[in-house]
Parts: structure tokens; C-alpha cells; sequence
């Protein structure tokens, strides 16, 4: 509008570039936001909502933040789930007599941001971009603050595994994709769409050879241009979009092969609560095996975890590796002492490519390079090929420590604005006028001290004033010897005011030296993060190499404070686990208890299915977490919690485990337990292991039963024969374990005692018959005549919907006359079998109204 102020015609004009996130204006000492912007900062912030005129426009609403505090107000907004533009000063307000140029500089998301404050040092922050192609969907990770870059491509369900995987804290797709049935795969996450054409297969493909500077991608192991590389692209535009050019930490772009690890869908990757509890207080695998003393370890332990190998090698290699950590104390002691004073070499490097680093980051990188050499020399102490092999991965770079060395001061100001960084000696111009900054005032008492005795003058002093700058003011008692050369510029009563050209020249010295020092120390600081330019490759290398040891180094920790053992891995289809224990559980156990420990015995060939029967609470559902989390340490490099193992690894895990609701998508307990069933035998592979629990609960007993019935019979006639462990509360199917050969009844023992059941939580071979749900509920404290109802109604139940096998008095089947919902009487509750009586024998025809309504008011005095 022409009748705004020049301001905020300014503000408009940027924030039309950016309609979608709030605009953070920088006006003199503030960061200010105006119209609606300025109404969501001060909800989400909490601070005063005011008014700012604009001309005959009227009044816009202001919230404002002061500029030096940008990076504790900033991810308060993106938590709040907004894109956040910085729209700063580009050029000095003195040196323009208009209104001050201004652009944005940097737009923050919850996926594109390097504030340490928004990042959790112990895990990734990826971007994820998805793109529906015609056979496969594309998908592309990037976490910007390391430089990690991923791609994949494949079915829904593959996809959604990725997703499942790698927690992305953004996800961008186009717009396209909204009329789509993956739709809901967009809702789950944080999102933003792109217009349909930056997924172009031209664009797309210039864009990466341009950023990867090469003709094609066959050097990073992908021969064609498909829905994984179109993903990846449009992460690549969403950045320079974003205002971020400086992306020289990217170096590669990598992909993920699912067959080179366990295939978990992303149920079980749920269920087993392997890196994300599903419940805020929850402690997951990873809080267990986390022993790790660096960020980057952190953060590739949770993708071993989410990713274990297959390749019987390189699960070897990483338990060897171990073994020797556990075996070595001291090198193990010594390594981890190390790790613990090197920074995040990944974050730091990455923050020197996209020119974020500070003075003192750079000195951590410094550190953490020196340490190099001490590292290096531990590992060539242990004499241990599986340790050793890492010495020709880590480079010292001395060459760079020793410039920074040279540079930069042991302890530097944290920003370039807070002081000088550089040592004393490295720049002459730098050190002459920081030299005037602290010591202006001593040079111009050596001027005063000076003139005074070359003129005889005790009395003169040096002043300063703001119309003519310093001066040497002389009592008029000896204005007499005042040299001829000085310049008078002002009389007072009492004295005279001169200055002379070595003053002025000093003044000028002083007065700039400031202003000179930080400009000089600018340039200083650009050439030296120039140069370190050079060393983002090597630095990467070292940091990967680094991360991969404080992975091991946590493993070995874990192993000895745990008593864990290490698994033997072989090409059989055979899990033996002798002694298992929970991971997770038995760190949660009060002090004084220990985790009852349970063999695990199952094969393709024998003992393919294992049905687990026993009481609620018994520890069913224990058994198989613990048997799934052992089999997957032992395949990402692991020892486990066992006192022995021997594991054919499997290429394949599926659970189904607990119950939930998905009730924003429409789906009921049942439904979520079916769709997760249906992934499992829709998938499953000869080397499959398949953990299920309660199949069949979220409906009525008997459909519950013949659903869980008829599954692990598909399973056992299937030509995979996959390795099941089956916990279920209908001990109904413990016919199954008599009727088939590679079926196996086991039950968890209990102790019955007269009032109160006790839990052994042993697994002994046979079925259980009972699920003693009633002492559960008078566990969790149910009033004493509710248990009591429940007993009188669980009896006469039995009566009606069993009946005993007249040939073998042992087993138990359903009756097929069985009535599938309970009748109003069916009750053994004796009000109300007396009313039934009475109402059978009662003739209504011979009844008169008065005698019905006797009737009718005795009925209702019983009740």
C-alpha cells in the first residue's frame, strides 16, 4: 500500500516471499514481527503483544525479541511448529542515509537447523523427502548437521519401516502426493509440501550432479536416476530454498539395501520399544545399550540398533571387536577416556561448511584432532588385529591443528564480536590496534606527560569532549608557553582549549581502532574457515571412525557391568538361547530381585512353533520381547543377555505384540491387530522369526480362537515353516502341540496357593488350562464381592461352553453348542434365578390388575 511506511513496505514485500513462516525483521537492536506473525510469536513465546504505526495504513500489531537472544527464543518457535525465516541488516545503518538494506538469511525448521539448542546430541535430525513413483516409492534422509545422506526406494511398507527407523523431524513431498492413498504416511510427521515440478525427473538430475559436481551417480553406487535420486533432489532445492548454499559438508549420498539388514516392519520396531518408548517414561533397548561418551557414537548405536546386519562377517567383526574391549580393561578404560574430551566432530565440521562455527567451536575441533594421536597409540598398544585395523582410518592432521594452534587464542570469546580471538603476534595491524583499544588512555597520558615537561606547563591535561574530540587544556597562568604550532579551538573562563596534529592523529588512531580490530579480525576469521574447508573429508572419515569405536567401547561397557555373553552366529535355522534375559526388564527390577532366565529352543525342522500358554502377568509377553532383542543385539555386534547363544541369523523379524488403537484413522483395536497379522504371513521368508501375542483378544472369545487357530496352522503349513513363537491366554490351542509334530506346548509355572497364585515366570514344557485372570483382577485390587460375582459366573460358564472328551478324559474342546454371547440368565446369581422361576410358572391369564401389581411391587422389593 503507498501510504505505509517505508518499513514496513519493506517488512511486506520480504514477508511475501515468505507467506508461510513467521518473519523474524531485524529493526536496530530487535528481532520484530508484525500482522499475524507478530499475534502466533507472542502466543507462543508468552511475551507482550503491542502496536507499531504505520503512517495512514493505521497500527500493525508487534512482538519483538532482542537480537542477542535470538538462540533462546528461536526453538521455542519451531517446537511450536513453525518455519521460522531471519530476515537481517545487510548493510551498516551508518553508511546508508535511506532505509537500511535487509533480506533473509536462513530459514529454520524442525529439520533443517543447526542451533545446538534444537538438536538432541544422541540422535539424528533427518529431513525426509518422499516421491510416488510408478513402480517404487522414493525416499531420501538428510540430517543437515552432519551431512548424512541417504536414499531408498520400495513398497509402502518399506517406506513406512524407513520412516519408523529414522524418526525424521521433517518430512517434504508434493503437493500431489496429498490425493494419494500415502496420504496418512504425510500426517504421522511433521510436513511440508513442495510444488509438483521440483520432483521433475530433468530437474531432479541436474540438480544432484550439479551440488555432487560429477556426470552421473555411479560412483556412489546408483546406476540410474529413479524415485530414491527425484526424493533426494527436491531435499537439495527445499535447502537453497531455505537460504543455505554452503553445503560442501555433503559429500555423498548413500543407499540403504534392505537386504543388507534384518527386515523389522515398523509394528515390531514399535512394539519392541527399540530406540522410541511408547509411553513417555518408557526405557528402551537403546537406554540400556547406551554407554556411548560421544554424540556420534550415540547416533550410530541407534542405527545399529534399528539396522542389524545379516552379513555373517560383519556381524563378526563387530563382536571380535568387542570380545577384545571386554578381555582388555585397561585399553577399553584408556579408549573411552579419550572419547569422552573429543567433541562432535560431525557437528562441528558440518557447522564449518555452512560457515555456523564459532571461535570456540573451532578449538574443540582443534582438541579433539590432537587427541587423534594418543588414540592412535592406544590402539597400537592392545596388539589387537581387530583394533588396530582402525589406525588407517584416523588421520591427525597435524597441519591443521597447528594452524589453528597458532591462530587462535586456548580460550577465545564465544562469538567474533565479543573480543579478539586471535593470539598475540599472528597479525600486526590486529595487535597495533587492539593495542589502542586497551591502551588508549596510557598513550595519551604519555602525550600529557610529554608536552608538559617539553613545555614546562604542570597544570596541562589531555580532555575529550563530543564537539572537537581531545584536547590539551592549558590555565591561562601559562598561556604564555604554549607552543606556536598548537591550534586554539576553545577559551573558557579560566583556560584554554588546543589541540595539535599528533593528538588529532591519535584520536583518529583510538577512536577507529575498535571498528579496525573486528574488521581485520573478520577477514582473519574467513580465510582460516576457508582453509579448514579442505579438511571436511578427512574430518568426516575421522569422525565415522571415531563413532564407530565409542559404539564397540559401549557394547563392551554394557557386556562386563551386565554379564553378558558373547553369541555365536552361524547359517543354520536354528535359535538356541540358554539362560535368556530381558535387556530392558531386568535393569527395572527392584534391588535384591533378579530376572527369573528361560531357554529358547526352536528350528525350521523341530520345535518350528512354540506355544507359550499361562496366566495374565506370568511373563509371556516377556519371553518372546526378550527372545526378539537378543537374537537382534546378537546380529548388530552385540553381546546378550544369556549364558549362551547360538543364532542363525534371520533376514526377517515380525511382532505382534500388545494392543492399540488407531482411532484417527478409524481403526479398532481388532483392526490394528489384523493389519499388522496380515503384514506378517503376507511377508514372511524361510529365515523369518515371528513373535505373536494374544492373536486374536481385540474380539469375541470364539472368533479369537479360531483366528488364532487357523493362523498357526498357515504357518505350520507353510512352505517357509518361519520360526513362531506363539503366547497365548486360549488354552484351547494346546491341542495343536499334541496334533502336529513341530508344534510345542510350554506354559509359564505358577505356584497356586489356597487364597493367592504366585508367579515362577518359568517356562516347563506342557500347556496351561487356565488363564487365571480372576486372581490378576484380585491382584489389582477389585472389591472382594466383585471377584466373588466373577468366580460364580466364570463356573457356571465352564459348565455350559466345555465339554470333556469322552475317549481321553483329558482334552478339552469347544462345545458346538455353544451359545457366542451370553443370554440375560445366563447368571447364577440367585435373585434372579428366582425370577426367572416365578415368571416360568406364573399364569398372567388368571392374574387380576391388583394381583399384578402385588406381584409387580414384590418383584421390586426383591431387586
Amino acid at each position: 500500500m503507498s501510504n505505509e511506511t517505508p518499513l514496513m513496505k519493506q517488512f511486506n514485500q520480504i514477508k511475501s516471499k515468505y507467506p508461510d513462516a513467521i518473519l523474524l525483521f531485524r529493526v536496530g537492536d530487535f528481532y520484530e514481527t508484525f500482522g499475524e506473525d507478530a499475534i502466533k510469536t507472542s502466543q507462543a513465546l508468552g511475551i507482550t503483544l503491542t502496536k507499531r504505526s504505520n503512517g495512514a495504513a493505521g497500527e500493525v500489531p508487534l512482538a519483538g525479541i532482542p537480537y542477542h537472544a535470538l538462540d533462546n527464543y528461536l526453538p521455542r518457535l519451531v517446537r511450536h511448529g513453525y518455519r521460522v525465516a531471519i530476515c537481517n541488516q545487510l548493510e551498516d545503518p551508518k553508511m546508508t542515509k535511506t532505509i537500511v538494506k535487509r533480506g533473509v538469511t536462513e530459514i529454520v525448521s524442525p529439520g533443517i537447523t543447526t542451533n545446538d539448542t534444537l538438536l538432541d546430541a544422541k540422535k539424528n535430525n533427518f529431513l525426509a523427502s518422499i516421491y510416488q513413483g510408478n513402480k517404487h516409492i522414493g525416499i531420501a534422509l538428510l540430517d543437515m548437521s552432519t551431512g548424512e545422506f541417504y536414499v531408498a526406494k520400495g513398497e509402502e511398507t518399506f517406506i513406512q519401516k524407513v520412516l519408523q527407523s529414522h524418526t525424521p523431524s521433517e518430512l517434504i513431498y508434493p503437493k500431489g502426493l496429498e490425493r494419494t492413498k500415502l496420504n496418512h504416511l504425510i500426517s504421522n510427521h511433521y510436513n511440508y509440501s513442495l510444488e509438483d515440478w521440483v520432483y521433475g525427473e530433468d530437474y531432479s538430475k541436474e540438480t544432484l550432479l550439479k551440488k555432487f559436481k560429477t556426470t552421473s551417480l555411479k560412483g556412489f553406487g546408483i546406476d540410474e536416476f529413479d524415485e530414491s535420486t527425484i526424493a533426494a533432489s527436491a531435499i537439495l532445492h527445499y535447502l537453497n530454498a531455505s537460504e543455505y548454499k554452503n553445503l560442501d559438508h555433503i559429500r555423498k549420498i548413500s543407499i540403504l539395501l534392505p537386504e543388507q539388514f534384518v527386515w523389522m516392519d515398523n509394528f515390531s520396531i514399535r512394539n519392541l520399544e527399540l530406540v522410541q518408548g511408547q509411553h513417555p517414561n518408557a526405557v528402551t533397548l537403546f537406554d540400556v545399550l547406551n554407554h556411548t561418551d560421544c554424540g556420534m557414537g550415540a547416533r550410530m548405536l541407534q542405527r545399529w540398533i534399528v539396522l542389524p546386519l545379516k552379513n555373517i562377517d560383519a556381524i563378526n567383526h563387530r563382536l571380535n571387536a568387542v570380545e577384545k574391549l571386554v578381555d582388555d580393561d585397561n585399553t577399553r578404560l584408556a579408549l573411552k577416556e579419550i572419547v569422552k574430551q573429543i567433541g562432535d566432530l560431525e557437528r562441528l565440521i558440518s557447522k564449518v561448511a555452512l560457515l555456523k562455527a564459532t571461535p570456540r567451536e573451532i578449538v574443540q575441533l582443534k582438541k579433539s584432532q590432537k587427541l587423534m594421536i594418543p588414540f592412535v597409540e592406544i590402539l597400537k598398544q592392545s596388539k589387537k588385529p581387530e583394533l588396530t585395523k582402525f589406525i588407517d582410518f584416523i588421520n591427525p592432521l597435524m597441519h591443521l591443528v597447528d594452524t589453528i594452534e597458532t591462530q587462535l587464542l586456548d580460550e577465545p570469546p564465544a562469538m567474533l564480536n565479543k573480543g579478539c580471538i586471535f593470539k598475540t603476534g599472528f597479525n600486526e595491524a590486529l595487535d597495533e590496534n587492539l593495542y589502542l583499544m586497551k591502551s588508549g588512555k596510557d598513550i595519551l597520558l604519555e602525550i600529557q606527560q610529554r608536552e608538559s615537561e617539553k613545555t614546562q606547563i604542570s597544570s596541562l591535561k589531555i580532555g575529550f569532549n563530543n564537539v572537537f574530540g581531545y584536547y590539551l587544556e592549558v590555565t591561562h597562568t601559562h598561556k604564555d608557553k604554549v607552543p606556536a604550532d598548537w591550534i586554539r579551538k576553545q577559551t573558557l573562563s579560566n583556560a584554554e582549549r588546543y589541540i595539535t596534529p599528533e593528538l588529532k592523529e591519535y584520536e583518529q588512531k583510538i577512536m577507529s581502532a575498535e571498528e579496525k580490530m573486528y574488521q581485520i579480525q573478520e577477514d582473519l576469521w574467513q580465510k582460516l574457515i576457508l582453509y579448514l574447508q579442505d579438511f571436511i573429508d578427512p574430518i568426516q572419515k575421522n569422525a565415522k571412525t571415531i563413532a564407530e569405536i565409542d559404539c564397540l567401547l559401549s557394547l563392551a561397557t554394557v557386556a562386563t557391568l551386565f554379564d553378558y555373553h558373547k553369541p555365536e552366529i552361524n547359517d543354520t535355522l536354528t535359535i538356541d538361547i540358554k539362560e535368556g534375559r530381558h535387556p530392558v526388564i531386568e535393569r527395572q527390577l527392584p534391588i535384591g530381585q533378579t530376572y527369573v532366565p528361560n531357554d529358547i529352543l526352536i528350528s525350521n525342522d523341530e520345535n518350528q512353533i512354540m506355544l507359550i500358554t499361562g496366566p495374565n502377568m506370568s511373563g509371556k509377553s516377556a519371553v518372546l520381547r526378550q527372545t526378539a532383542l537378543i537374537v537382534l543385539m546378537a546380529q548388530m555386534g552385540s553381546f546378550v543377555p544369556a549364558k549362551k547363544a547360538t543364532i542363525g541369523y534371520i533376514d526377517k523379524l515380525f511382532t505382534r505384540v500388545g494392543a492399540s488403537d488407531n482411532l484417527s484413522m478409524g481403526e479398532s483395536t481388532f483392526m490394528v491387530e489384523m493389519n499388522e497379522t496380515a503384514s506378517i504371513v503376507n511377508n514372511i521368508s524361510e529365515r523369518s522369526l515371528i513373535l505373536l501375542d494374544e492373536i486374536g483378544r481385540g474380539t469375541s472369545t470364539y472368533d479369537g480362537i479360531s483366528i488364532a487357530w487357523s493362523l498357526v496352522e498357515y504357518l505350520y503349513f507353510s512352505e517357509k515353516k518361519p520360526k513362531t513363537l506363539f503366547a497365548t491366554h486360549y488354552h484351547e490351542l494346546n491341542e495343536l502341540g499334541e496334533k502336529y509334530d513341530r508344534i510345542k506346548n510350554v506354559h509359564v509355572s505358577i505356584k497356586e496357593t489356597e487364597h493367592a497364585i504366585i508367579f515362577l515366570r518359568k517356562l516347563i514344557d506342557g500347556g496351561s488350562e487356565h488363564s487365571f485372570g480372576i486372581h490378576v483382577a484380585k491382584m489389582a485390587g477389585m472389591p472382594h464381592e466383585l471377584i466373588q460375582r466373577a468366580e460364580s459366573i466364570l463356573s457356571d460358564l465352564e459348565k455350559k461352553s466345555i465339554e470333556e472328551d469322552s475317549t481321553t478324559n483329558k482334552v478339552k474342546k469347544i462345545s458346538k453348542q455353544a451359545s457366542y454371547q451370553l443370554n440375560i440368565f445366563d447368571t447364577t446369581d440367585p435373585v434372579v434365578l428366582k425370577l426367572r422361576d416365578e415368571l416360568k410358572s406364573l399364569n398372567t391369564d388368571s392374574l387380576s390388575p391388583m394381583e399384578a401389581l402385588i406381584k409387580l411391587h414384590e418383584w421390586k422389593n426383591l431387586l
